[in-house]
């Protein structure tokens, strides 16, 4: 079950996305990211204003220990995150193995110390809410942190960790049921698992190559698809020829509180994109708009360059993987099935019923 985003600070969601960053990042870039992915809700016409507030006040009264670092005006990173050991962190996801992967100083990241305390639960026990984890893991020094709210902090990482390996279609490693219950879901047998991965990425294949082929009005009218499914509202597309560098128009609605409005250019395009088209989104932003472009194919360096340039409005970027996940996620052009896979523990005696968490539901 999602978290409510009202039980977490500014600052708390910041610190999540800044750990996934793994770089600095401007006041308004963090807000971008903190409302998309709906850790925290505001109501509020400056929210960048606050979360710079709010993060000079932990760096003001904790000194060398706060966990965040100023690196420019209203530019900020996290002073301890795995993130910032990329080969590490992507070696130990690889292999599933979360336990093993800590940082300088013995301090696990939260998401390695949920999968060690799932990894280690009492007998009898099958999932534990997040708050106990957060309690297991401080006791066992799993972690340290100086927040205050590290219950809330744990629950926002396992969070955006599902919804992260969801849109890429990776393999779980969590699953979330009632208020707040976590567990660990089971390994699938190597050869169902391998073959899974292997359907998906070819169905994502054939997503994108069908995104290549046709109009570029056709195009459009799949972005504008994409984006209903996605949960915009109010969409429309712009008249062909005299869009000023935007394709299509919606309003991200999270929570029935925040409203982000969009404006998207879609290419359907085969080389990659460059620093002029972000730039010139950005020059057709209205007012109170943020920028979206997405493409069948890449960007360049440049591109992403200047996307995430400092103060200036934020343009996010979508590359053709990156939309093959969302239209097989949000099943545009396909169609999701599940099936049920039932593994019988090996250390309970076969009168007994199977306990609920044997079954892998496979998407």
């Amino acid at each position: 079950m999602p978290m409510d985003a009202r039980t977490v600070t500014a600052a708390d969601a910041a610190y999540q996305v800044l750990k996934e960053a793994g770089k600095p990042l401007h006041s308004r870039e963090i807000v971008h990211r903190i409302l998309t992915a709906g850790l925290w809700t505001t109501t509020g016409k400056t929210p960048w204003a606050t979360v710079s507030k709010d993060i000079q006040v932990d760096i003001k009264r904790n000194g060398a220990h706060s966990r965040f670092r100023q690196t420019a005006p209203a530019k900020f990173t996290v002073a301890d995150t795995p993130a910032l050991f990329p080969d590490l962190a992507k070696s130990a996801g690889e292999a599933g193995l979360g336990g093993a992967l800590t940082v300088p100083g013995d301090q696990m990241s939260f998401l390695d110390a949920a999968v060690h305390v799932l990894q280690n639960l009492r007998e009898g026990e099958r999932m534990l809410h997040y708050r106990e984890i957060t309690k297991r893991a401080i006791a066992a020094q799993l972690i340290h942190t100086k927040g205050k709210t590290p219950e809330s902090t744990m629950a926002a990482t396992i969070g955006t960790d599902i919804r992260r390996r969801e849109e890429r279609g990776e393999r779980q490693r969590f699953v979330r049921e009632g208020r707040g219950m976590i567990g660990l879901i089971k390994e699938l047998p190597i050869g169902v698992a391998a073959q899974i991965r292997k359907h998906n990425a070819k169905a994502r294949e054939e997503l994108l190559k069908r995104a290549k082929k046709g109009t570029p009005g056709e195009f459009e009218e799949l972005v504008e698809t994409l984006l209903v499914a996605m949960g915009f509202e109010e969409v429309e597309r712009t008249p062909m020829g005299r869009d000023g560098g935007v394709d299509v128009r919606g309003t991200l609605v999270i929570g029935d509180v925040v409203r982000i409005r969009m404006a998207v250019q879609a290419k359907r395009w085969q080389a990659n994109v460059q620093r002029p088209m972000v730039q010139q989104v950005r020059g057709a932003l209205g007012a109170n708009e943020q920028g979206l472009i997405i493409t069948t194919g890449k960007f360049s360096k440049g591109a992403h360059k200047e996307a995430e340039r400092s103060g200036a409005p934020p343009v996010a970027l979508m590359d053709g993987e990156q939309l093959a996940h969302l239209l097989a996620r949000h099943q545009v052009g396909a169609v999701r099935q599940e099936y049920v896979l039932v593994t019988v523990d090996s250390d309970e005696p076969s009168s007994k019923r199977l306990r609920p968490g044997n079954a892998y539901r496979q998407r």
